[in-house]
């Protein structure tokens, strides 16, 4: 009987904590926003850079909008919006280090 019930608390566990996971999207498009801003003002990320890597996060959001329009989330949804605030952090740090070239 104890098994019964860890099985059915592990259950609604998951079923509770997947949804939260896949609407997370705006809070990491949101961390990242502030993590450029502060990047422009304590001067390591450039003007031009800046306002690249602000135009980027304008896509995302716009992307978050239309996926989330209907409320469902397909798979491919998930993983277009979640490349994009990869590529958005992986091109922060490169901006950081100044490793582009113009």
């Amino acid at each position: 009987m104890k098994h019964f019930y860890f099985i059915l608390i592990f259950l609604l566990g998951l079923s509770i904590s997947s949804p939260a996971k896949a609407q997370n999207f705006q809070a990491k498009q949101r961390a990242q926003e502030r993590t450029i801003r502060a990047a422009y003002k304590s001067g390591k990320i450039t003007e031009q850079e800046y306002y690249k890597l602000m135009d980027e996060q304008e896509k995302i959001k716009e992307a978050i909008q239309k996926y989330d329009s209907d409320e469902y989330w397909t798979p491919h949804e998930k993983n277009v919006v979640h490349d994009k605030l990869v590529r958005a952090e992986k091109r922060l740090s490169r901006y950081k280090t100044n490793s582009e070239v113009y």
